[in-house]
């Protein structure tokens, strides 16, 4: 079956993760990534580990699927002329440099679209091309901290917290992937290509939205709440005898269902309780008597119940219960690839899935310079005697 972005080539010039993830979003739909990496140890992320898996970084693997990788010494001229030569028949470039390396390079968008005039150039950096914060390098942390999630982010009191993956990249990879597509329909109407950018920064000020939208109608800045929602009460976690649960009772109905449910009907008559404000406003009056009850049972129980009257909830389950989950795999959002050094490992799956034309995973994540050989012969055209040279040379 053919995927969405079959004849599409990516010539892929990202490490670490955000770029990675753009990337990876794209091969998953069926574009050819072509990883270009230098041959002295490649991606940042190859090198982030333990833990390994044989030889191959965990972190590397979790992010590099359906890509072939091919090593370019760019000090060299013949790898030069390699990547002008993959330039003028690509249709997508990424990279995640800092602003203005990629013109050191030689290889700034304004050279790259008189080669290639189709060519949708993306850029990822920490802070934009633009602006007193620019040329910070863009790490997820620094992201986190400035944009203001950790300032909100942790326990009540509590000092900041990130979050505990790396959202500032992955977000900045899936909103590069968007705009990437919309270039990509834009010049399917009319053949021009452009220049695409995003930033770690842009994506954390962008996901703030009702943390901003209540700094704008307040002018106070928000405070670490916990789990709690700082809107909806009660919308929070709650202990169990064997666990904890979530319960999310977004609206009026809902919790007068949880009092129904389990045994706090005197709860739908307090007037303190009567709406979603009031309940918000006495929230440290209602929560205690919400988690005395839900103390009293055992989790599953608790989690049969509030399903059966119709109330939003789940266990927080530690990471192996969510891998090794029944949902996780009726999704198919765990697969198992065929890796050419680590045999069988476990990645997780596509989450966007279309029907008459779904992504797959198709290659293992690559070795360093794995496909250098198949790119140049079967996408150049070069000869395997012009490849041993290159290789003599140090220029691949």
């Amino acid at each position: 079956m053919k995927k969405p972005l079959e004849g599409i080539r990516v010539l892929d010039f990202t490490r670490a993760l955000a770029g990675p993830y753009c990337t990876m979003m794209l091969g998953d739909m069926g574009a050819e990534v072509i990883k270009v990496e230098s041959p002295e140890g490649g991606d940042d992320s190859r090198a982030w580990a333990p833990p390994y898996i044989g030889q191959e970084s965990a972190y590397f693997l979790s992010c590099n699927r359906n890509k072939k990788s091919i090593t370019l010494n760019l000090r060299s001229d013949a790898a030069k002329k390699i990547l002008t030569e993959l330039i003028k028949i690509s249709d997508v470039v990424v990279e995640n440099f800092r602003p203005g390396t990629m013109k050191k390079m030689g290889s700034p968008y304004e050279i790259l679209k008189t080669i290639n005039p189709r060519l949708i150039f993306c850029s990822i950096t920490g802070f934009g091309a633009k602006g007193p914060e620019a040329q910070k390098p863009g790490f997820d942390l620094i992201a986190q901290g400035m944009s203001g999630f950790m300032s909100f982010t942790g326990e009540v009191g509590g000092g900041p917290i990130k979050v505990g993956v790396a959202i500032a990249d992955i977000n900045a990879g899936m909103f590069a992937a968007f705009g990437i597509l919309t270039a990509l329909y834009h010049r399917e109407r009319t053949g021009e290509g452009q220049m695409v950018e995003t930033s770690l920064f842009e994506t954390m000020v962008a996901e703030l939205t009702f943390q901003a939208g209540r700094y704008f109608a307040t002018g106070v800045a928000p405070k670490p709440e916990g789990n709690r929602h700082p809107l909806i009460a009660p919308y929070e976690s709650f202990a169990c005898q064997d666990g904890h649960i979530n319960i999310a009772a977004g609206n009026d109905n809902l919790f007068f269902k949880l009092c129904s449910a389990i045994g706090l009907k005197e709860c739908q008559k307090d007037p303190r309780f009567q709406n979603n404000g009031l309940r918000v406003k006495n929230r440290e009056a209602l929560i205690p008597l919400i988690e005395a009850k839900t103390k009293t049972y055992k989790l599953k129980d608790l989690q049969k119940i509030l399903d059966d009257a119709g109330i939003p909830n789940g266990p927080i389950w530690s990471l192996d219960q969510t891998l090794t989950s029944e949902q996780a795999y009726a999704l198919e959002m765990i697969k198992e690839v065929d890796h050419p050094t680590c045999g069988k490992i476990k990645v997780t799956g596509v989450p966007v899935k279309l029907s008459k034309t779904p992504g797959d995973i198709e290659l293992p994540p690559p070795t360093l310079g794995q496909h250098t050989k198949e790119v140049l012969t079967q996408v150049l055209r070069y000869s395997d005697s012009e490849v041993e040279k290159l290789k003599k040379e140090g220029a691949i």
